[in-house]
């Protein structure tokens, strides 16, 4: 038996006794649907200004409003992206009734794509798949306010009230949602077993969630293709891609689960 094969007879066997199971997810789950990361070499930020990103900025100058909705535009950032083996992988963890929760530092909605259901995600970061007007507060999909974009209009407005419209996420200087933050911070913290999938946990406050879980008594499980702060509190580190790497676990869990 190879080293990875001893892991994953580990982590298969972590979640089949598992009684309340969450999963934690980051860039590295995405980046496997064809999102690009942000921070790493290449990625957005390599292309984009970071510090045109600030939430004072989009509010207060319509020339960054023009740059958030140009790199929306031109990146297919969120419309084009579909769930990949990871995200099905975890959706059957929910089908199975094996899985309490996802929390997500992520906002492309791809999990509810792949199959878990909207109350069982919890997003942190908000969800880029929804637009929000800070005049009147409604909610617009995104792929509607990007079809208007064109013809002259840079920087759209809303229809109803001309507000200003925001893609629904977190922006740089933008607190979190608190009500999904105190809700995800209360799941980690009576999980059994959290499962890190695609994150390197060094982005804060989100990365707070594994460290409950742990102090809560919980195993925590690694899947990330680098390492991370919370390897040497971890029962299982499982260094590859989160696709290739979630799909062996979940077979083996139907194996040990269903006769």
């Amino acid at each position: 038996m190879t080293d990875l094969d001893y892991s994953l007879e580990i982590l298969s066997d972590l979640i089949v006794k598992s009684k309340k199971l969450v999963v934690f997810t980051g860039a590295g789950i995405s980046t496997e649907s064809g999102i690009q990361d942000f921070r790493s070499p290449g990625g957005l930020w390599s292309k984009y200004d970071p510090e045109e990103f600030t939430i004072q900025k989009f509010l207060s100058s319509a020339e960054s409003r023009k740059t958030h909705w140009k790199m929306l535009t031109e990146t297919g950032l969120i419309t084009q992206a579909k769930p990949n083996l990871a995200h099905y992988a975890i959706a059957e963890l929910h089908q199975l009734n094996r899985l309490d929760c996802v929390i997500t530092q992520n906002v492309d909605n791809l999990h509810q794509k792949a199959g878990v259901s909207q109350d069982s995600v919890f997003e942190l970061h908000g969800n880029m798949q929804w637009v929000v007007c800070l005049g009147c507060h409604r909610r617009f999909p995104i792929e509607e306010i990007l079809q208007n974009i064109g013809g002259g209009i840079e920087v759209p407005d809303c229809p109803y009230c001309h507000g200003i419209l925001k893609p629904d996420a977190v922006f740089f200087g933008e607190a979190l949602p608190q009500a999904t933050l105190a809700e995800a911070s209360l799941r980690s913290q009576n999980c059994d077993l959290l499962i890190i999938v695609g994150s390197t946990l060094v982005i804060y406050p989100a990365a707070y969630i594994p460290i409950y879980a742990k102090e809560a008594g919980a195993n925590l499980a690694i899947v990330n293709l680098s390492e991370t702060p919370l390897d040497r509190y971890a029962t299982v580190v499982i260094r590859g891609k989160a696709g290739e790497i979630m799909s062996k676990v979940v077979e083996k869990v139907k194996n040990k689960i269903i006769p």
